[in-house]
């Protein structure tokens, strides 16, 4: 058994102490500054508080043992693992909502109603590109929707051009009944 007693502690303890530290604190932050850029003011700073407890936790054992490079190998390998770890966490809860901008030269009504019918909100405006007549269609969509949405462009029109872009703020739209974007948690910190 590893205690803070044994010999081992020093030599696989701490180091997967920090390496997990820096795993928790990492992921924190990566979730931290995506609230922030969604507009997450309460929650964000309760998330931040927790980063930086961890990191204080991480740093300690580090400085408190600077004559094992390993503690550093753990230290850096923890940040690696935390960017990613943040990252597959970013996508599975995928957060906040995307304009998605459809620009096609093709006539666009079998796609629009297609969007329609898979309860997307639409709008579609007549314009002018550099090549003649262009359809253009927008609509706003929660994250996790895109994938969905870019389905059904891809099959009525792949040649369309398409942008998308995070959107901070959006009111008074359509947005698909089936899908619940944040947790409850998050939901109801945002109605206070």
């Amino acid at each position: 058994m590893m205690t803070p007693d044994s010999g081992l502690w020093p030599l696989v303890g701490i180091p997967l102490m920090i390496f997990f530290a820096r795993i928790m604190d990492v992921s924190l932050g990566t979730m931290r500054i995506i609230l922030v850029s969604k507009g997450q003011r309460r929650i964000a700073p309760l998330v931040g508080f927790f980063e930086i407890l961890i990191w204080l936790v991480a740093i300690g054992q580090v400085v408190q043992n600077l004559d094992r490079p390993v503690n550093y190998l753990a230290y850096a390998g923890g940040y690696a693992a935390g960017t990613w770890l943040g990252l597959a966490l970013d996508e599975k809860l995928a957060l906040g909502l995307l304009a998605v901008r459809i620009i096609t030269r093709k006539d666009a009504q079998e796609l629009i109603e297609e969007l329609k019918e898979s309860q997307f909100g639409v709008t579609s405006v007549a314009a002018r590109g550099l090549s003649g007549r262009v359809r253009l269609i927008f609509t706003v969509v929660r994250r996790r929707e895109l994938k969905r949405v870019m389905e059904v462009i891809q099959a009525h029109n792949p040649q369309a051009f398409v942008s998308v872009s995070d959107v901070r703020v959006a009111s008074e739209g359509y947005f698909s009944p089936t899908d619940s974007t944040y947790p409850r948690l998050l939901e109801s910190l945002r109605k206070k």
